[in-house]
């Protein structure tokens, strides 16, 4: 048992003393909301979301689209086509049962969105090629992100590209200054009265208002605008640092001292450990946040990048490009937020069971 595990169990109240079950004791029943999903037998639920591709393909392929002011969409075909693959592959999965291996277990807990997706891209495809409800060139049918991806890859693979670079820059400065920041705030008590008020006073402003400043004082536009991602990351992780630091148990540090540990001990083993679950709000409020005003500085100074982008295609009416971006941005966020969330069950493993978000 090393050093930390005797300080803290040390400074632990003294356990319960356990309670064996007895072997013929009746189980407790699990609700059914709660069970694993059986993967015996046929799978029912994916024959219904294969019988839903077959029908957008069928829908696709067999309707003619609405000529508006030019000849006909792209990719149509396509798209009609690949909507029935995903049927056949669906099927196929369905049909084999537990036989489908890691696919199948994989594929199961999705097995209403396979079913909702067709259904809303089937809609989406009428409202706009079929029947023109929604008039080009500000309304777009699904296969033409097809054509934007099979035309335009280049360019927009380099825009996700800068646009990654300048968050990673940002948020990793904005969340290396502002973890350090919250932990001297919490852990000092001259940093806590000089600090804290200032950063409670400034931290709300959005680094949005000051992009004008930031364009002025900064030698380029590339550091206005990792200085503005940074600010939007800073505060969140600054306010939640100091407030897991604040909030650890008096007793630990007791103890700790007792036992002759030195300052920097106190810190780094006693109260940062105990902050990280805060400290990952913290991060997470500072990827929502930063992501935002990324697209807003790309917007205004940045010569690339998805916001760019974005400005890019209103301006030549290119809506399909935009929607595009729109889709790259969503995807691009929700793997950043998957990534955190599993570095963050690395980082707390040691607290499997206590962190609850």
């Amino acid at each position: 048992m090393t050093t930390a595990e005797n300080i803290l169990g040390a400074a632990r109240p003294h356990a319960a003393p356990r309670v064996h079950a007895r072997r013929d004791a009746p189980a407790i029943a699990t609700p059914a909301v709660l069970r694993e999903p059986a993967v015996a037998g046929v799978w029912r639920t994916g024959i219904v979301a294969a019988t839903a591709w077959l029908a957008l393909g069928a829908l696709t392929l067999s309707w003619p689209n609405r000529e508006v002011g030019f000849s006909d969409w792209n990719f149509t075909q396509e798209f009609g086509a690949g909507a029935i693959a995903v049927a056949a592959l669906l099927l196929v999965v369905a049909l084999l049962g537990a036989r489908a291996g890691r696919i199948g277990r994989k594929l199961r807990p999705a097995g209403h969105w396979l079913i909702a997706a067709p259904l809303l891209l089937a809609l989406w495809e009428v409202l706009t090629a079929k029947l023109g409800v929604l008039p080009p060139p500000f309304f777009a049918p699904p296969q033409s992100l097809l054509d934007v991806a099979y035309e335009d890859w280049s360019r927009l693979g380099l825009s996700t590209a800068h646009s990654l670079r300048l968050l990673a820059h940002g948020f990793v400065l904005g969340a290396l200054v502002g973890f350090a920041t919250g932990v001297w705030i919490g852990w000092s008590r001259i940093a806590g009265y000089w600090v804290h008020p200032l950063l409670r006073f400034l931290g709300p402003v959005p680094a949005s208002a000051l992009l004008p400043l930031a364009f002025f004082f900064a030698p380029s536009s590339y550091a206005a605008a990792v200085f503005l991602v940074g600010l939007a990351t800073f505060f969140p992780v600054a306010v939640l640092s100091w407030s897991g630091v604040a909030s650890v148990n008096k007793n630990y540090y007791d103890v700790a001292r007792t036992l002759g540990a030195p300052e920097w001990f106190l810190v780094l083993r006693v109260a940062i450990p105990a902050a990280l679950p805060q400290v990952f709000v913290g991060l997470f409020m500072g990827l929502g946040a930063s992501f935002s005003v990324l697209v807003t500085a790309e917007m205004m100074g940045v010569k690339a990048g998805l916001g760019w982008y974005l400005q890019w295609a209103q301006g030549w009416a290119a809506y399909a490009n935009m929607y595009a971006a729109l889709l790259v941005m969503a995807v691009l966020c929700s793997g950043l937020i998957t990534l955190l969330f599993a570095v963050r069950d690395r980082a707390l493993s040691w607290q499997k069971g206590t962190v609850k978000w």
